[in-house]
């Protein structure tokens, strides 16, 4: 009978909403995050109880694309039960209910979603990015003042505009490098091509902020600095971006050192109307390693992607399947439990795009399509994740 009661019982914010959008909205819906209105408290999130339970009976939100693979850390999907509750609590006028029944509230860090960083490297100038046109990819290398080797547990990239960003790449140029050695410091400039520098963090829409497992880092060597790779997309609006990297730094040597990989192609052609063009690549990897996590990247055109590990006799064994990929909300899907890959283990990539007039992004389905930077281009990349031993740094990794 108690049981049946507490069935019964209505459904209101405080006492149940609320904790489900405290542990999956709230990282973006929250002043200054990437989410369109904050939902932290009743009075902001009432208005749209309507508009959340569609978005949750049709598993638009929060955004979720792995079809395949995992089990994933980060995985946002909401539970039958916590869409039932979001349904239930707008079919029932969205009541309030008793704020004694409110969880503590989360103590978000504003600006940041790693906490507060111990160093924040800002670009000297803002870039002035224009209301039309294209813009060429830009470059700003900055110094990371750093007159020791440091461990860094957590990166978060800020865009000062972040509607005209469509993604930004944290490279690290160690000393001695001759990657853009006679390039200027701390002003934005043109490059073109591509690097085997360490990544230290991406920001794309829907991308968390590194931060990585206990017991692991990135090192950052004395003396190094931070190069931005921009790819700026003009929205109709002339905005200035002045981006900033927050920086969280372990208080002691990790365990294990973690080197951001990719696997990719840039020798492709994608013909004009093709629905279902597919492009794969594949490796082995030179040494054993911990993959934590994947990350693929294309453009307007792409429409599913797939991690495998080929294995001896041609069995096939699914890592990730993002389908259908979301060009505006590319995420790195963290594995739940990291996965030991023994050296010689083969890792093949595959994208698949969608050239045709029924893909509503598609710039001009009569065009062929090659490798390109700009979005109406294309690209094939699968960035992941690995953890290896402290003291083996990337060229050495890949000595077989």
């Amino acid at each position: 009978m108690i049981l049946a009661l507490l069935l019964l019982a209505p459904v209101t914010f405080h006492k149940d909403v609320e904790p489900v959008l405290q542990k999956q909205c709230q990282p973006c819906h929250r002043p200054g995050e990437i989410a369109t209105m904050p939902l932290l408290t009743y009075t902001q999130a009432r208005p749209w109880a309507k508009a959340m339970r569609e978005a949750v009976l049709l598993k638009k939100m929060p955004p979720w694309g792995a079809a395949e693979g995992g089990p994933f850390a980060n995985d946002s999907r909401l539970t039958p039960r916590e869409i039932e509750i979001i349904e239930s609590w707008a079919k029932a006028g969205a009541p309030e209910g008793l704020k004694r029944d409110a969880p503590a509230p989360v103590q978000w860090t504003p600006g940041w979603n790693i906490g507060t960083p111990d160093s924040v490297i800002e670009m000297a100038e803002p870039f002035d990015v224009p209301a039309t046109g294209s813009v060429d990819y830009q470059f700003v290398i900055l110094p990371l003042g750093l007159s020791g080797d440091r461990w860094v547990s957590a990166a978060e990239i800020r865009p000062g505009a972040r509607d005209a960003v469509h993604h930004i790449v944290a490279y690290l140029r160690e000393p001695g490098s001759e990657w853009l050695k006679e390039a200027p410091r701390g002003k934005a400039f043109r490059a073109h091509g591509v690097t085997r520098n360490d990544i230290l963090s991406i920001y794309t829409p829907g991308q968390q902020p590194f931060i990585a497992p206990a017991g692991m880092a990135k090192l950052i060597r004395a003396g190094s600095e931070l190069v931005l790779q921009f790819h700026y997309t003009p929205n109709g609006t002339a905005v200035r971006d002045r981006t900033r990297v927050g920086l969280r730094f372990a208080g002691e040597t990790p365990q294990k050192r973690i080197h951001t990989l990719q696997l990719g192609t840039t020798e492709f052609v994608i013909p004009p109307q093709e629905a279902n063009h597919r492009v794969s690549v594949s490796g082995t990897l030179p040494n054993d390693s911990l993959l934590l996590s994947l990350f693929p990247h294309m453009h307007l055109r792409g429409k599913a992607f797939e991690y495998e590990i080929v294995a001896e006799g041609g069995r096939v064994e699914t890592l990730l399947r993002v389908a259908p990929y979301r060009f505006n909300w590319q995420m790195n899907y963290i594995l739940a439990t990291p996965r030991l890959l023994k050296k010689g283990t083969r890792l093949r990539c595959t994208a698949w795009y969608d050239n045709s007039a029924n893909n509503p992004w598609n710039p001009d389905p009569s065009q062929e399509v090659r490798y390109g930077e700009q979005s109406w281009e294309e690209m094939m990349i699968g960035f992941f994740d690995v953890a290896v031993d402290v003291g083996v740094d990337k060229p050495a990794f890949f000595v077989r």
